[in-house]
């Protein structure tokens, strides 16, 4: 069983910046696809940036050249680094791992991120 925790989230002025964490517990980390979902109200989850076992990376139009996601493969650890962030960022983030047909594995708990004056 592999478990995710995220933290990181929070309040944030649009035009800011905000680093999301996901520590994993497990010794299969490294060998794994790692991504960051988020779930605004009354929308459906949507990924928005994966880091696949080699380092490859993908991302949602709407982020892409804001964020970006990394991965320390000595630390169990993903980040998603949310720069420019607008109003439309508003969302619970998810942290992933691993796929099964395209379909996330393991999920974490999810970290609120607010963007807002």
């Amino acid at each position: 069983q592999v478990q995710l925790v995220e933290s990181g989230g929070g309040l944030v002025q649009p035009g800011g910046s905000l680093r999301l964490s996901c520590v994993a517990s497990g010794s299969t980390f490294s060998s794994v696809t790692m991504a960051w979902y988020r779930q605004a109200p009354g929308k459906e989850r949507d990924l928005v940036a994966a880091i696949f076992r080699y380092g490859g990376t993908n991302y949602a139009e709407s982020v892409k050249g804001r964020f970006t996601i990394s991965r320390d493969n000595t630390k169990n650890t993903v980040y998603l680094q949310m720069n420019s962030v607008k109003p439309e960022d508003t969302a619970v983030y998810y942290c992933t791992g691993g796929t099964n047909g395209g379909v996330p594995t393991y999920w974490g708990q999810g970290t609120q991120v607010t963007v807002s004056s």
